[in-house]
């Protein structure tokens, strides 16, 4: 079959090589889907340590002694490449080798210091030159570089200023995709000389300027062909006001045009209760028995009460943060608590949360189960166990446990944010429509009445099941966001004229 384009997917992590959140799981589950539908996708991230080059079988792209050189200001870095196949696939998958920037303990941020590795910014653009020194030492172009979030924001604008005139990423295209404005990438003016770059493109409000820093997000809203972020409504609200767009808003708005939004898919293989094999028993939307034993065996791994009659249980799988609703969720918890139901919480985040929850255990022994970790096992025993799924968030780009808690049967409650407004209908009894509860004023007692809302349609024990079956069957598979991602691609091939 003739491939429909070449695309290399660049990212600073990725399953199930390295992983820190959500995009990890975005940037693994793309290449394959795209891999399905007929595009020729190759991937990129740095060799941090956390790759296991024994298990993944890495090995050298290049020719021993060679090496791959990027400018860093006044001075000259040096990395390699290595590559392997990502598993059950034919994909290559490339690793930018620099063990000074990317051997260390975690991806980002120095747990010495408790923050982000003060040179992230060379390690960064170390990155960013070095995917595309890296492209023409192995000599493949792609007609489309797709950029990740900050880390990759230099791409775009280096291939249109150092790299403008270089006959090899002539007609190639980018597209930039937004996974948390949050996260920009915002350095000091210090380091705007390590980029080699001409003086005219920090001045104020130019390209790369954003309140007297360099931002590396700036420059990829600025200089990529096509940008997307995670969900249709958070596009939107991104551009509305500074609540969402976080000082980006102006820029976004003046790209309106080329800014489209994409839901994430999830990946069947292995968020799927028919076939899961972390959970103890596997259920179907035709036949729900297993979900009810999954339930008891939740129960009793967190340590809670079987209870008598028919009792919810909520499942909360987060950080633990302001942006996840957690000021709400600890605001209104002891009314929480004193309602019909059982809670098992799973995630760590930030302090003052971890010693409300740790009192929140002792206070509600046999109503609460905390688990202050990183568990992924216990994770999918929660979207298999869980009667609802409780996701308050103040902002949500796209949100992927909701869609989990769709595939189990697992009923969300969320308020109508981004990713979470585009992806749950709100239940209407008159009607029997719905695959959730939505609340819509940022407020504990918003989220409250949803919970409540909730908890009586549970006693109808035959209208839930219904509402079970109704949410299980919604398709938010990656083939689908697969589709719309490589709409965005033609795009920008169209823009780029690639070839």
């Amino acid at each position: 079959m003739k491939s429909k384009g070449r695309v290399l997917i660049v990212s600073p992590e990725m399953v199930p090589f390295a992983k820190t959140g959500g995009l990890a799981d975005v940037a693994g589950a793309l290449p394959l889907a795209l891999s399905s539908l007929g595009w020729e996708v190759r991937t990129i991230i740095p060799k941090y340590r956390m790759v296991d080059e024994d298990r993944f079988g890495l090995r050298d792209s290049l020719p021993k002694g060679t090496s791959i050189s990027v400018p860093v200001g006044e001075r000259v870095e040096k990395g390699t490449l290595k590559e392997t196949q990502m598993p059950n696939s034919t994909i290559v998958s490339y690793f930018l080798v620099h063990p000074e920037f990317y051997d260390r303990e975690e991806l980002y941020r120095d747990r010495a210091r408790d923050g982000d590795y003060v040179d992230n910014d060379e390690r960064f653009i170390f990155f960013a030159r070095g995917v595309l020194e890296a492209l023409k030492a192995v000599g493949w172009k792609p007609q489309v570089i797709h950029c990740n979030d900050w880390q990759t924001g230099l791409i775009p604008l280096f291939l249109k200023s150092v790299y403008a005139q270089d006959s090899f990423f002539q007609g190639v295209a980018t597209l930039f995709s937004i996974h948390n404005l949050g996260y920009q990438g915002n350095f000091p003016a210090t380091t705007f000389p390590k980029l080699c770059l001409d003086g005219n493109l920090f001045k104020p409000m130019g390209p790369l300027e954003f309140w007297g820093q360099v931002s590396f997000l700036k420059a990829g809203l600025v200089y990529a062909d096509i940008l997307n972020t995670v969900s249709p409504r958070y596009a939107q609200e991104i551009q509305s006001d500074q609540k969402y767009g976080l000082g980006m808003e102006g820029v976004l708005r003046s790209r309106s045009k080329d800014l489209y939004g994409i839901v994430n898919g999830i990946d069947q293989r292995v968020w799927n209760p028919q076939t899961d094999s972390f959970i103890p028993y596997r259920y179907s939307e035709a036949d729900l028995s297993g979900k009810e034993r999954n339930k008891f065996a939740l129960l009793k791994r967190v340590g809670l009460p079987i209870p008598w009659g028919r009792v919810p249980l909520m499942g909360i799988i987060s950080r633990l943060a302001d942006q996840k609703g957690f000021d709400l969720i600890a605001e209104a918890i002891d009314k929480i608590m004193n309602l019909d139901l059982q809670l098992v919480l799973l995630g760590t985040g930030d302090e003052k949360y971890h010693l409300i929850f740790q009192e929140v255990a002792r206070k509600y022994p046999h109503k609460a189960g905390v688990n202050l970790r990183f568990d992924d096992e216990l994770a999918h025993l929660i979207e298999a166990g869980a009667d609802i799924f409780l996701m308050p968030s103040q902002y949500e780009p796209c949100g992927l446990n909701q869609l989990y808690s769709l595939r189990y049967g697992t009923i969300p409650i969320v308020r109508e944010t981004g990713g979470l407004a585009d992806t749950i209908q709100d239940y209407e009894p008159k009607s029997n429509q719905g695959t959730g509860f939505v609340f819509r004023d940022y407020t504990s007692q918003g989220m409250l009445k949803a919970i409540k809302r909730a908890l009586t349609l549970y006693q109808d024990q035959t209208s839930w099941e219904r509402l079970m079956r109704r949410a299980m069957r919604e398709d938010f598979s990656w083939e689908r966001s697969a589709g719309e991602y490589a709409r965005l691609y033609e795009k920008a091939m169209a823009k780029g004229n690639g070839g």
